[in-house]
């Protein structure tokens, strides 16, 4: 039984300079998504980060958002809020898909990004999810996205080649009327 599991949680990370994330949340169901926000805040106050929020009109414009932030904005982090309930037709399905679809590419272009769109049955279950005292899932997607930007600052630092571009530097063969080294 689900209810009955326990999960381990990661500490937060520790930042050297100051995180600024970005909160993007679909407002749908407007108790829980502001639920979600208050527990991805919470975090992000733990961890010493500052934060930004905007609203979009569903969870389909959320990975939208992101990448527009992404490209044009200075955030070193995102956090993916909003809830989507089960209903009588299959366009649940296309918005579970694909918003998790954009945020997961967006995510392997580098965009350290923490998903807390809840994929529910039931309004229940969401509820139960977005509870910053309970489950706490806008917390645990603020969390993800502090454990990314961690991650790429880290490996930040490291150099190694790329492409056809070596490591280090190389030498010119030949004689050369400049420097001999590039």
């Amino acid at each position: 039984m689900a209810g009955t599991e326990t999960h381990y949680t990661l500490d937060l990370p520790t930042f050297d300079k100051a995180v600024k994330l970005l909160i993007v949340v679909a407002p749908y169901y407007k108790d829980i998504a502001d639920d979600l926000v208050a527990g991805a805040k919470a975090v992000a106050e733990k961890a010493g980060a500052s934060v930004d929020l905007v609203e979009v009109p569903g969870a389909l414009e959320v990975p939208s958002a992101i990448g527009m932030a992404y490209r044009m904005a200075d955030y070193d982090g995102f956090v993916a809020l909003g809830c989507v309930i089960r209903g009588e037709t299959t366009h649940y399905d296309t918005v579970c898909n694909d918003s998790s679809r954009g945020l997961t590419m967006l995510g392997l272009s580098g965009a350290c990004v923490g998903n807390g769109i809840l994929t529910v049955e039931n309004r229940q279950q969401a509820v139960v999810r977005a509870d910053p005292e309970g489950q706490n899932k806008g917390g645990g997607a603020a969390a993800a996205a502090l454990h990314l930007v961690a991650l790429t600052r880290k490996w930040a630092r490291q150099t190694k080649g790329m492409g056809f571009k070596p490591a280090g530097e190389f030498r010119i063969a030949g004689e050369t009327e400049g420097p001999a080294r590039a």
